[in-house]
């Protein structure tokens, strides 16, 4: 067992959010925002930086938590990708599809933003190895 190492779960935390800022805007935003039913001027409107600010601290909780789990077991690099990957898709893709059913949300959406965690949670775990 070892300590969390808090860099990176900071860095951690900021490559899930640099994924998500490339993800909503160059890849996806468009079309999530039709998916989501959010016009441009409800999204101009927005207060980003509560938003932001929000969505980076949850962020950091995600990082926090994987550090948790990776300082307790110490695992292999491989392994750690596979923690960090299968929290996105065993864990995040699975809770965002049970609100999205009741919701009656699209599979457009799920896909959208279940790749989110996937590829972000791949970045955060990309950055725990880097970080060894």
């Amino acid at each position: 067992m070892g300590d969390i190492n808090y860099l990176a779960v900071f860095l951690g935390a900021l490559a899930f959010f640099v994924t998500g800022a490339i993800w909503y805007s160059a890849l996806f935003g468009k079309a999530w925002q039709r998916e989501v039913g959010l016009s441009d001027e409800q999204m101009q409107s927005a207060n980003m930086p509560l938003i932001f600010g929000l969505c980076f601290l949850l962020e950091l909780v995600i990082a926090w938590m994987l550090g948790h789990a990776l300082a307790r077991t110490s695992p292999p690099d491989h392994v750690v990708m596979m923690m960090a990957v299968g929290f996105g898709i065993a864990i995040m893709t699975p809770a965002i599809g049970i609100n999205y059913l009741f919701q009656r949300r699209s599979f457009k959406l799920f896909a959208i933003d279940a790749g989110h965690f996937i590829v972000g949670m791949a970045a955060m775990g990309a950055v725990f190895i880097l970080l060894r």
